[in-house]
């Protein structure tokens, strides 16, 4: 009970920890990172609990976040990429390790380790979930599509974000961050595509 309630308490919990990540997001990870780690909730808790929100709301007003849209002739490809698409809460955990990765590459002259960058990704991940589920929450009630929106205004918030983490007067930061969210998507993707595809062609 103690838990739950310093998630939800608005001091220091995940309405304080929405707030500080949707006006100053770079400044507030770098210093939960660097300095102060009560400010905030957890940062694996964060994206759990937005994960969450966004499949409940996902599943009981009905709606599909249709912007990933892949079809292919190999059945277990089609197979993994149904999966994908019916729980992109979860998958939006994979896709941060490997937008890590290239976070650690472009950002390379910054001394944090993949752990830190993943403790960076868990916080605007779980901001790009929200916002999915409020997009979600107004086409269940409006039935407008509007979830190609939301992806869009996901990755601006990741892009604006991650670069206001590492330098955010430099321009040259945010096409980093933005090379680092599409090509983490891409390999992520590419991955699912592939292994579809050997496990096809073993069983043939």
């Amino acid at each position: 009970l103690l838990e739950i309630r310093k998630v939800i308490q608005f001091e220091k919990g995940i309405l304080y920890t929405i707030k500080e990540l949707l006006t100053k997001p770079g400044e507030c990870i770098r210093e939960f990172v660097l300095e102060n780690r009560n400010r905030l909730i957890k940062p694996f808790v964060f994206i759990i609990v937005s994960s969450l929100i966004y499949t409940i709301v996902c599943k009981y007003l009905g709606v599909m976040g249709g912007y990933i849209e892949f079809s292919s002739d190999d059945a277990t490809t089609n197979s993994i990429f149904n999966w994908i698409q019916s729980h992109y809460g979860y998958t939006n955990i994979l896709i941060g390790a490997f937008m890590a990765i290239w976070i650690k590459i472009f950002f390379r002259k910054y001394d944090y380790n993949y752990f830190e960058i993943l403790i960076l990704l868990c916080f605007v991940l779980g901001v790009g979930m929200l916002i999915y589920s409020a997009f979600a929450i107004f086409e269940g009630v409006t039935h407008m599509r509007v979830m190609q929106t939301a992806s869009i205004l996901g990755m601006i918030y990741t892009t604006w974000a991650v670069g206001q983490f590492f330098n955010g007067k430099r321009i040259s930061s945010y096409w980093k961050a933005f090379a680092s969210y599409m090509l983490g998507f891409l390999s992520f993707a590419l991955l699912a595509q592939s292994s579809g595809t050997l496990f096809d062609w073993i069983l043939k």
